[in-house]
């Protein structure tokens, strides 16, 4: 009985252990018995100015957005000071021829400082400064310096931001048109808002609407990354002016900006006063220039295959073809749908020519990457428009819209050139 008993403890004991170890492999065993889980931690918050590309969008959207402010409304600002047209006129020439020669020094300044987000901080800061005497000051000597200061000062923003965007973009990935849209999306809107601030206090609203955005591009500057440091770069903008020319593609993308972008003239000049005489409304106009706007917001978002396969020449021969077919359309006739058609035509005569030259521009070293901008800004833009525009005027009083086919000859003459950039890009 005594064996039989502890035979039957034994068997128990066995029994209950088992029932234990089985208990414990249940699913739910260790969330009833290991106490209340453990907590995951947390994930860092990540800003969205973490993002390279997000910050250079949002120096382009302070930038154009100052542009978009005052560019339409300089001329008033400076007439409601009592200046005559020809004053207005001389002002206005003044500040550009300004920009022609203040754009490169400064520019081969920030190459040889090594520092070009701190020159484009202090330009845009001494820019917002010189942009109130706009308001304050009332005689025309007085608008004269007013504006040759504000231009001095102003040249190497937006080539200095330009500079800064390609060299990130190269070394970040990202995708250099779609941070640059929010510059011309940026300029709708602030167009649009002062339109109504001056409706409600005149033109000097403007004026100081400038100055905030001039602010807030050198706000947005001190965010942006540091550029890249090179061995280079002590040699402190290494080859001065003649530096950039040592790509050969750089010499031959600064004819093409010239007749392609400088085909704008005209239409910057006598395009709404051509199209008011045809009989169009001004809200119509108004359309026809937001849709040009709107097409080269699109191509910037999305036409980053299309550059890729194209490359910097297939880029300058679609625009320069574009050119040639909008300028002839607008030569021959105001019928509304034809000029709907071509207006989105400027998505391709100005945002493909302007990316093409972004691309060339790339290939310059970061020691040289701001005079090179500077450049380009001056030479293969601002000298060609400003004496296209000069011609404007005679050209449209002797020949009216007849004038276009001037400009699409420019962009004709463009054509061949881009095969010429093609050969110096495979050499390079």
């Amino acid at each position: 009985m005594a064996r039989r008993g502890a035979a039957c403890g034994s068997a128990s004991a066995v029994f209950r252990r088992a029932c234990r170890l089985a208990r414990r492999r249940s699913p739910g065993y260790g969330a009833r018995h290991a106490g209340p889980p453990p907590i995951p931690p947390r994930r860092p918050r990540v800003s969205p100015l973490a993002s390279p590309a997000a910050r250079f969008a949002l120096l382009y959207a302070a930038q154009f957005a100052a542009i978009g402010v005052m560019l339409p409304f300089l001329p008033a600002v400076l007439a409601g000071h009592g200046l005559t047209p020809q004053e207005v006129g001389l002002v206005l020439a003044a500040g550009s021829a300004t920009r022609l020669v203040a754009g490169p020094l400064l520019g081969r300044t920030a190459d040889a400082l090594g520092h070009p987000r701190l020159v484009l901080v202090v330009a845009a800061l001494l820019a917002a400064a010189t942009a109130a005497g706009f308001a304050l000051a009332q005689a025309f000597l007085a608008l004269l310096l007013v504006n040759i200061l504000h231009s001095l000062c102003m040249a190497p923003v937006i080539p200095l931001g330009d500079s800064l965007a390609i060299q990130a973009s190269r070394r970040r990935g990202f995708d250099y048109g779609r941070v640059r849209s929010a510059g011309s999306i940026a300029f709708i809107i602030a167009a649009a808002v002062a339109g109504q601030a001056v409706g409600m206090g005149g033109p000097a609203a403007a004026v100081w609407l400038f100055a905030a955005c001039l602010v807030a591009t050198a706000g947005t500057a001190l965010l942006l990354p540091a550029p890249e440091a090179s061995a280079a770069a002590t040699r402190r903008g290494s080859g001065g002016f003649r530096g950039p020319f040592r790509d050969p593609a750089f010499a031959w993308v600064l004819p093409l900006s010239a007749l392609i972008q400088g085909s704008h003239a005209l239409y910057y000049g006598f395009a709404t006063i051509h199209w008011q005489a045809a009989g169009l409304s001004a809200q119509v106009i108004g359309l026809l220039w937001a849709e040009g706007v709107v097409a080269e917001v699109a191509l910037f978002l999305w036409g980053r295959r299309i550059a890729d396969r194209l490359g910097a020449p297939g880029l300058a021969a679609l625009a320069a073809l574009a050119g040639v077919i909008r300028w002839s359309v607008t030569a021959e006739t105001a019928w509304l749908p034809a000029l709907a058609v071509v207006q989105a035509l400027h998505g391709l005569t100005f945002g493909a020519m302007h990316l093409a030259a972004m691309r060339v521009l790339a290939r310059q070293p970061p020691e040289r990457a701001a005079t090179a901008q500077t450049l380009h800004a001056s030479l293969g833009g601002g000298l060609a428009s400003g004496l296209l525009m000069l011609a404007a005027g005679p050209l449209y009083a002797a020949a009216g819209a007849g004038g276009f086919w001037v400009m699409a000859g420019l962009c004709l003459v463009a054509l061949p050139l881009t095969l010429v950039l093609r050969d110096r890009l495979r050499r390079g």
